[in-house]
């Protein structure tokens, strides 16, 4: 019966310094309203009932996690201390990590350790869109904004037409054997969408909102409180 109801696991690649941020402390531990900044989105996935587990993907030396009790999580949450240079290695590290117990059709959802902002309705719409796709997919937003490509002077060199570009987000859900052999045989992909492209694939793009926000500088904690603060009055 396998085949006819596939299992949905979580993994969260969170071997990262965020060097952008500025800070000592790896990004993904910054405060977030009196929690980790990752434990706003694990707690999502954990409380969501279509995910059947979540993994986090950790650095070898990883010394910050013990620091903080994530008990309040529930049985759901495993950490994986495989972590890799690289998003897609510390990914393929997680997928090589639960083999075991995990069945080439179940379905592997990848979400940014740096995006707190992740709701439930956000997971609900990407299984419910994605449960009949041959490929899967990623949530995505339109692009809304004039873009610009600039020269090494930082001088606009020409206008990018908008039109049919999205910018990702995730989570991105993939089949596990699919996303394994993909990434196996990546190169320089920075998402796992990317991956699969590579091998010749058409991942579909499931809209979402710009409250699932990825926090890359200072400013975009400050931005993920407020939405994290006023989120009942956000949902779509």
């Amino acid at each position: 019966m396998q085949n006819f109801h596939p299992r949905h696991f979580a993994i969260v690649p969170a071997a990262g310094s965020g060097s952008r941020m500025g800070s000592a402390r790896p990004k993904q531990y910054l405060p977030l309203l009196g929690r980790p900044l990752i434990h706003h989105a694990l707690s999502v996935l954990c409380a969501a009932p279509e995910i059947d587990k979540v993994f986090v993907v950790l650095s070898v030396d990883d010394r910050e996690w013990s620091r903080h009790d994530w008990s309040a999580l529930g049985p759901k949450l495993t950490p994986l201390f495989c972590g890799g240079a690289t998003r897609a290695d510390s990914v393929l590290g997680g997928l090589r990590a639960i083999s075991a117990g995990a069945a080439q059709s179940d379905w592997v959802l990848v979400h940014d350790a740096a995006r707190p902002c992740l709701a439930p309705w956000h997971v609900d719409k990407l299984v419910r869109e994605l449960a009949h796709d041959e490929v899967g997919g990623l949530l995505a937003v339109p692009v809304a904004d004039t873009l610009k490509r600039a020269d090494d002077h930082r001088h606009v060199m020409e206008t990018v037409p908008r039109d049919s570009l999205w910018q990702a987000q995730t989570p991105q859900m993939f089949r596990y054997v699919m996303l394994r052999r993909a990434l196996e045989d990546a190169t320089d992909v920075t998402d796992e969408a990317s991956a699969i492209e590579a091998a010749g694939l058409r991942p579909r793009l499931v809209q979402g909102d710009a409250t699932n926000l990825k926090v890359t500088y200072p400013l975009d904690l400050h931005l993920a409180e407020w939405i994290l603060q006023n989120r009942e009055g956000l949902q779509r």
